[in-house]
């Protein structure tokens, strides 16, 4: 058996644009299911909204998210959470920070650390902040 941790983001009324741009980046697929297609419709303008969503990419990443209610409270918070993305080179964590840097306010340069050979932190475009990092050993003695 095993199990696989998935960051699910929460939105109000962003996430179809957010999953659609994180494809952009990762590839995959994206899947989607509003509340009036799972007939979970409580209040009309959420009928067209994502009670829930998911970005697949064959590299093993996925991303889930969905629109919160409007009869919920929502407050997408500051510092509640990282997405982290790790990859085995330099170049496949380079592409994907090119592009998840579009319209982004960059909060820790692209560049070579002290624990990592690449690493670099973002906040996107819908003010989710990303960790990226090239997988290095790490030795604790």
């Amino acid at each position: 058996m095993s199990v696989k941790a998935v960051t699910h983001l929460n939105f109000r009324g962003d996430a179809r644009a957010a999953l659609t741009f994180y494809q952009s980046v990762f590839g995959g697929d994206v899947a989607v299911v509003t509340y009036e297609g799972a007939g979970n419709v409580q209040d009309p303008s959420d009928a067209g909204r994502v009670m829930w969503g998911q970005v697949s990419a064959d590299s093993g990443l996925c991303v889930m998210a969905y629109d919160v209610p409007a009869g919920l409270p929502w407050n997408q918070g500051e510092n509640a959470f990282f997405v982290s993305v790790r990859g085995e080179t330099a170049a496949e964590i380079t592409v994907y920070w090119e592009k998840l840097s579009a319209d982004a306010t960059v909060l820790q340069p692209l560049a070579a650390a002290t624990w990592a050979p690449l690493y670099g932190m973002l906040r996107d475009r819908f003010g989710v902040t990303w960790v990226l990092d090239v997988v290095s050993g790490y030795d604790a003695s």
